[in-house]
C-alpha cells in the first residue's frame, strides 16, 4: 500500500473518531448543565476545552450555548466537529478508490448535515442536532467494517481510531482524576458522584460499567473500568490490544517485519495494561502513570510516521 493511502486513511479515522468524541463531550455536559449541583459551568466548560487539548483562540466566556455552537460548527477551530469531518471527508476523497460507495455516501451526507447553511441556533436544537451526528458518525464506522476489505486500508483505519480513543479515555480520567478522584467523600458530595456519572457517559459506559460493578460508583472501579477492562470497546486495554493487533496484520502483509521499535513500545504499552492490577495502579502516582500512557501514545504514533509514511527510501529497502 502506497504511503499516502495508508496516511488518508489513518488520518480519515482519527478525525471521526476525534468529532465522535467532541459529540459526545458536548451533548453529555449540555445535559449536566440541566442539573443544579453545585459544580460551576465554569469548571465543567474548562474541563470539556482541557479534553480538546485546549484549542487556541478559543476560551470560555460565560454563554455556554456560544461554545457548543463555535465546538460544533466553525470550521475555523480544527478542534470543531465540522473541521473534523471535513478534514475526514477529505482525507476519504484522496483516496476515494480505496473506498467502498457505500462508505463515501454516508460520510459525504455526514458533511452536508455539518455544513449546511440553516444550522441549529438554541439549546434545544443542537440538543436534537448533536446525536444525529452521533447516529452518522456510528453509521460510517458500521458500513466501513461491513463493506470493505479487512486488508492493510482497513487496518490503518483500525489503527487510528484505536489509538485515538485511547488517547481521549486516558485524556479524560488525567482530568477527572485531579479534579473528582482524590476529593474525600465529605468535600465531593453528590457533586462527584454527578460528574462520574458524566465521565462514564463521556465515555458510553455508564450501562456498561453497571452491569460489572452496578450502580455503585467508586473511583477505583471507574479507573478500572476504562483502564483496564479487556471487553469494553472505550476502555484503553481493549483499544491498545485493537492497536497491537492492527499493528501486527499490517506487519505480516507489507513485510516490513524490521518494524522493531513500533512492535516494542507497543507491546509494552500492551503488556502494562494486560497484567496491570488496580491496587497497583493507585499504589504508585497515578497522574504520572496515565500521563505516561499518553507519551506512549504520541510515540506509538510518531513510529507508525517513521515506518509506514515518512520512512526513508534506505529504511525501505532494508526492510
Amino acid at each position: 500500500m502506497l504511503s499516502r493511502v495508508a496516511d488518508s486513511l489513518y488520518w480519515m479515522s482519527r478525525y471521526l473518531e476525534r468529532a465522535e468524541h467532541t459529540v459526545r463531550l458536548l451533548d453529555v455536559n449540555m445535559g449536566l448543565m440541566l442539573d443544579r449541583s453545585g459544580t460551576s459551568a465554569e469548571g465543567r466548560w474548562l474541563r470539556v476545552l482541557e479534553a480538546l487539548g485546549n484549542p487556541p483562540d478559543l476560551e470560555w466566556e460565560g454563554d455556554h450555548i456560544q461554545l457548543v455552537r463555535t465546538l460544533t460548527f466553525d470550521d475555523e477551530h480544527p478542534a470543531s466537529i465540522t473541521a473534523c469531518i471535513m478534514s475526514a471527508r477529505e482525507n476519504a476523497r484522496q483516496v476515494r478508490d480505496e473506498l467502498s460507495t457505500e462508505q463515501w455516501q454516508r460520510l459525504n451526507r455526514l458533511y452536508h448535515q455539518v455544513t449546511e447553511p440553516n444550522m441549529p441556533g438554541n439549546g434545544n436544537q443542537l440538543e436534537e442536532f448533536l446525536p444525529s451526528v452521533l447516529d452518522g458518525l456510528h453509521l460510517f464506522q458500521g458500513i466501513t467494517d461491513t463493506t470493505m476489505t479487512h486488508g492493510e486500508g482497513w487496518q490503518f483505519i483500525q489503527m487510528g481510531r484505536s489509538l485515538e480513543r485511547a488517547f481521549a479515555t486516558v485524556k479524560l480520567l488525567d482530568i477527572y482524576y485531579h479534579d473528582f478522584f482524590t476529593v474525600s467523600e465529605e468535600a465531593g458530595g453528590n457533586n462527584r458522584y454527578l460528574e462520574w456519572i458524566g465521565l462514564l457517559r463521556c465515555c458510553t459506559a455508564f450501562e456498561a460499567y453497571c452491569r460489572v460493578y452496578t450502580a455503585d460508583l467508586s473511583h477505583e472501579w471507574i479507573l478500572e473500568f476504562l483502564l483496564l477492562n479487556s471487553d469494553f470497546p472505550h476502555s484503553v486495554r481493549y483499544c491498545i490490544d485493537g492497536l497491537r493487533q492492527a499493528l501486527l496484520s499490517v506487519r505480516q502483509s507489507s513485510g516490513r517485519l524490521a518494524a522493531d521499535e513500533l512492535s516494542r513500545v507497543a507491546g509494552r504499552l500492551q503488556s502494562s495494561l494486560n497484567f496491570a492490577e488496580i491496587r497497583e495502579v493507585l499504589e504508585q502516582d497515578t497522574a504520572a502513570y496515565l500521563r505516561g500512557i499518553l507519551r506512549q501514545c504520541n510515540q506509538i504514533h510518531d513510529l507508525i510516521y517513521g515506518y509506514y509514511i515518512h520512512y526513508s527510501v534506505h529504511a525501505a529497502l532494508s526492510a
